[in-house]
């Protein structure tokens, strides 16, 4: 094993923890926990000597050993030796120190005396920090628009950059911002009307997308290659040059105002791309089953509802979530087609509320968090059939 290797592999890591502890350090001073100093030369030294010294034991200690006996000293050094910091920062710190761990696990002799170590680790440790930052800076709005939905109206003109949460407060008191906007903003009605508007779309634009898609993949007709080349060709047009004529047409139909219209513009928009993405998968689907279905007397739509749809679930799952997060976060046409309160879907009255100065900034903050953590949660929990949906029907075997 050379030593410059070892050498850079230490000071890189050591580099990596810094990051990180310095974007919890000031997520901290947000909370209002006063740091006087970020220890930076003690938080380097830390990561070099555990960096280079876990090469040296690796084999010789147990993962877990070794990450409690650094998590210790570093805790101890730095939440409480040099200053007296609350539990709940260390907690995080023994956090992160575990990511850090696990990542500098692989590691080893045999590694660092690849000639190109040096390289892959820095791309290692780039990509890492490219991520982290990234997700900070993503998230970090995020956490402010939750933090500001727990103050209160005199907290937000006295400091408005305060970004701690009181938690001495009780339940009722922290979540009175959610209590009035469903009791005096009526956020349950646009709830119940954002569900029937996104969870419609989704129905109707499968009940389409599935034979049509099927016919493209399967059926010969004239054409074929025409329509499946050029299907997206309504997404060359943008959203605000189709609102105009719409708007007159809904006008004169009586469509205004009323779900079953936003459920016509939603499908249409959403249903080119969902034809799209479901005749890749149904291309990659072997022709021999379709065969063995027709020679056992099977019908078309037999064969759809017996074969095909059993194993498109992971295509069809994620053509649902993003029809459904399309319809979700909808902002335009609601804009336009939607001017009666009664009607509202949550999108549009956030922008309703927000027109009015006298609405409290934590209420409109408090809106935007209930309109965001339900796709953000079926997001994270169908995330697996978002991913295999979209690449599985790109390589065809």
């Amino acid at each position: 094993m050379k030593i410059k290797n070892l050498l850079i592999y230490s000071i890189i890591s050591s580099f990596f923890l810094l990051s990180l502890i310095s974007i919890w350090k000031i997520l901290v001073t947000l909370q209002g926990l006063k740091l006087e100093n970020f220890n930076t030369q003690i938080i380097f030294i830390l990561g070099f000597l555990f960096s280079f010294l876990n090469i040296f034991i690796r084999e010789r200690l147990n993962f877990i050993v070794k990450f409690l006996f650094f998590a210790f000293i570093f805790v101890y050094v730095d939440g409480f030796l040099i200053s007296k910091l609350p539990i709940w920062y260390n907690i995080g710190i023994v956090f992160i120190l575990y990511f850090f761990a696990s990542k500098t696990k692989k590691y080893n002799y045999k590694f660092l005396k690849n000639e190109h170590s040096t390289q892959l680790i820095l791309f290692d440790f780039l990509t890492l920090f490219g991520i982290v930052l990234f997700s900070f800076v993503i998230l970090f709005p995020f956490y402010m628009m939750l933090v500001t939905s727990f103050k209160t109206q005199i907290a937000l003109l006295i400091n408005p950059l305060d970004f701690s949460i009181d938690f001495n407060q009780n339940i009722k008191d922290l979540f009175k911002s959610y209590f009035v906007i469903f009791t005096s903003y009526n956020f349950g009605k646009y709830i119940l009307t954002s569900s029937i508007v996104s969870l419609g779309t989704v129905f109707i634009t499968l009940i389409f997308a599935i034979p049509a898609a099927y016919a493209i993949a399967r059926l010969n007709f004239f054409g074929k290659t025409f329509m499946s080349t050029s299907i997206l060709i309504i997404y060359m047009f943008p959203a605000i040059v189709l609102v105009i004529p719409l708007y007159t047409v809904f006008s004169q139909l009586g469509l205004r105002n009323s779900i079953s219209g936003l459920l016509i513009v939603y499908t249409a928009t959403t249903l080119p791309v969902a034809i799209y993405m479901l005749q890749g998968y149904f291309k990659s689907i072997p022709k021999e089953l379709e065969e063995a279905a027709i020679l056992d007397k099977l019908s078309w739509f037999g064969i759809i509802i017996k074969i095909i749809l059993p194993l498109s679930i992971p295509a069809i799952s994620s053509v649902a979530l993003y029809v459904f997060m399309i319809a979700w976060n909808e902002f335009l046409f609601s804009l336009m087609f939607l001017d009666n309160p009664n009607s509202f879907t949550l999108s549009r009255a956030i922008q309703y509320l927000s027109g009015d100065a006298e609405t409290p900034r934590q209420y409109l903050m408090a809106g935007s968090v209930i309109v965001t953590l339900p796709v953000l949660f079926i997001f994270v929990y169908f995330e697996k059939y978002l991913v295999s949906g979209l690449t599985a029907g790109s390589v065809k075997g």
